[in-house]
């Protein structure tokens, strides 16, 4: 069963993530409290799996992921995929393109990771989450993407 084995939110763009307990989901926003979360914006919330992470020797939150799952194939999501975590309902929105911060992790890790970089989510439903909640796919890709 796929589940939320770590959540995190950016107190401050560029900081460090901070590893929190729970995370309040704002419908068309974001986690509370993370400077990520904006209107309209297709990084709402950013997954990845675990399973990567640990073929990569990464720690979770390094690479400045919201939630780190596990027992799912985050990179294998569709576009506008629907899946649903406690009572919140995520909607995938776009593949998440490497950027030059993971350069700050380990040198080449851009490279690297390109492909694997997890995928990037609009929150359709609020609510909080839970480390430990199970992850549930809702609704398959459409032809009608964001």
């Amino acid at each position: 069963m796929a589940s939320v084995v770590h959540l995190f939110r950016a107190p401050q763009r560029r900081l460090s993530m901070e590893e929190v307990a729970t995370a309040d989901a704002v419908a068309d926003l974001g986690f509370v409290g993370c400077a990520h979360a904006k209107k309209k914006s297709q990084r709402q919330v950013l997954l990845v799996d675990k399973e990567t992470l640990d073929a990569m020797d990464l720690r979770p939150g390094i690479i400045r992921e919201n939630i780190t799952t596990e027992g799912i194939n985050v990179n294998g999501l569709g576009l506008g995929e629907e899946l649903r975590i406690g009572p919140v309902l995520l909607q995938v929105s776009a593949v998440c393109t490497p950027c030059d911060q993971l350069e700050k992790v380990r040198p080449g890790l851009r490279r690297e990771i390109y492909g694997r970089r997890g995928m990037l989510c609009q929150v359709l439903q609020g609510g909080t989450i839970r480390a430990g909640d199970a992850i549930a796919r809702v609704a398959a890709a459409s032809s009608s993407v964001l």
